[in-house]
Parts: structure tokens; sequence; C-alpha cells
């Protein structure tokens, strides 16, 4: 890992993400690029008037006052940090800007406060997430002395989703994470036998055929009435550090998610989330 991109908006949340996006910097040597959109329209920046350029102006100041005031934060000490402003706000764009700057990951705020599916639908971040090439790592509170040590992936078994473990798989062998790879069986249309799941993993596993190969009686099988809430209960219970789940570019993240869980479950999920694109 060389580069990270952290879109920011200089609140409380964007700077949750630097100080996770600072922790990764820091176990991989690699330098930091802090994006910030500002948001203004082109028929703004195409115009003569002088009003009109001085207001834009005004914004790309201000904008390099709040990167000083916000860089200025001691986690950030000794770090390679590089600012990136683009004119508009588009979060789409957010992929072309890290494949153009070669980032490796993407990690940014969010402010969902009422669990996974809230965090990521119809949010700035499924955009993102969405349309990202690379991993997006998605901080909702703040990480002192954050560190991947363990992580929770997430996977179906589907082939769809080869792409992805594999992606993940390289990811964190390179930060050297250990992964548990969870099934979550569902009630209802969605619950499969033991025989059958095996089946799946074992024939998910041999096609995927990563270097480091796990077998099925590694992984890990879980019960739940909903995905999110096997995975928070699993994670809080071997005090993972991360989740991981695949997404798809097209249907985004809404349809992992089945159903939805309470609010005291969805505040006790203090863990980052990184996504992997399928």
């Amino acid at each position: 890992m060389k580069k990270i991109l952290v879109p920011v908006d200089f609140s409380d949340h964007s700077a949750y993400a630097m100080e996770v996006a600072a922790a990764f910097a820091k176990a991989n040597d690699a330098e930091i690029i802090l994006l910030h959109m500002l948001g203004l329209s082109p028929s703004l920046l195409n115009k003569d008037e002088s009003q009109e350029v001085a207001e834009a102006v005004f914004f790309m100041k201000l904008a390099e006052k709040r990167f000083k005031e916000f860089e200025a934060r001691k986690f950030l000490e000794g770090l390679h940090v590089t600012e990136l402003v683009f004119n508009y706000k588009d979060f789409k764009e957010i992929n072309n800007l890290a494949q153009e700057h070669g980032a490796d990951l993407i990690v940014m705020g969010s402010h969902g406060s009422s669990g996974l599916s809230e965090i990521f639908v119809g949010s700035n971040t499924e955009k993102v997430v969405r349309s990202s090439e690379i991993p997006v790592c998605v901080v909702k509170h703040q990480l002192s002395d954050f560190k991947i040590d363990r992580v929770v992936f997430a996977c179906d078994f589907k082939t769809d989703n080869i792409m992805a473990y594999r992606r993940a798989m390289r990811f964190f062998q390179t930060i050297g994470a250990d992964v548990d790879l969870v099934y979550v069986n569902l009630p209802g249309d969605r619950f499969r036998s033991t025989t059958h799941i095996n089946k799946m993993a074992n024939e998910f596993l041999d096609i995927a055929d990563f270097e480091a190969p796990l077998t099925a009686d590694e992984i890990v099988y879980l019960s739940g009435y909903t995905v999110e809430q096997a995975i928070f209960d699993y994670a809080d219970y071997i005090a993972a550090d991360a989740l991981a789940i695949p997404t798809h570019g097209r249907k985004g993240l809404a349809h992992f998610f089945n159903g939805s869980i309470g609010e005291d479950l969805a505040n006790h999920s203090k863990l980052p989330v990184i996504t992997f694109k399928i």
C-alpha cells in the first residue's frame, strides 16, 4: 500500500477517517492524499464577472486555510500528506481521482447511525463504494490507536464474489491481518443445509484458488435473523478490528442486507467497514 485517498469536508467524521488513514499510513509507510471538493458550479467557474471570480477565489483560499488547521493534528506528524482540491462536488468522480493518483485505498467518514444498511444505502458513501475499483474503508466513529489485526469478511460463496474475495485476501495479506471468513445462514427461503453450504464453499474456494488458500473447515458458519446482526455479534465475540464485505457496482449494497436491527445493536458497532467491489 503506497497511497491512501481521504475525502474530507473538515467535519468531525472526516477527521475520524483521517485518523484511521494515518494508522494505515504509519503501518505501511504510505502517503495520505486529502481530497476536498469545493462544490463550485461550472457556471460560476466559467464566468468572467469579477464578483463570481472573487467568490471562487474566496472558497479556494478558505479551503487552503482549513487544510492547514485540519492537518495540525498530532496523529499526522511525520507522515507524507498531500492536498488535493476538486472544484465540483461529484462523489462518483472519486474513483477516477483515486486511479489518477495511484491510490490503493479510500478511507472516508460516514454520518450514518442506524446500522450498516443506513450507513451505505442512498448516501454519498454508497456513491463512492459503488464506483470504486479499490477498497473503501468507511469509518463511523473516532478510533484512536487503530490497527487491524483481525477482520471479519462476510461472503455468500456465489461465484460473482470471487474477485472481491481475491482482492480482500490480497489486501489483508499485504497489511498482515488475519481474516475470519464467515457465512451467515438466514431463516426462510435463504436457509441452507450444512451439506449445501459446505459444497458451495468448497467449489468457491477451488475456483478462487488464492495463493494462501483457506479450506471449508476454516470457514465460520453463523446463523442469524439478519446478516448484520450475525456479523456484529460474531465480530464482538472475537474482538475483531474491522468488518469487510463484497459490494456490487450496479446494485450497491442494498441487496446485501436483510431486515433491520435495533438501535442498541447499531450503536454498539463502532468498527470500520471495508468494501471490495465484485
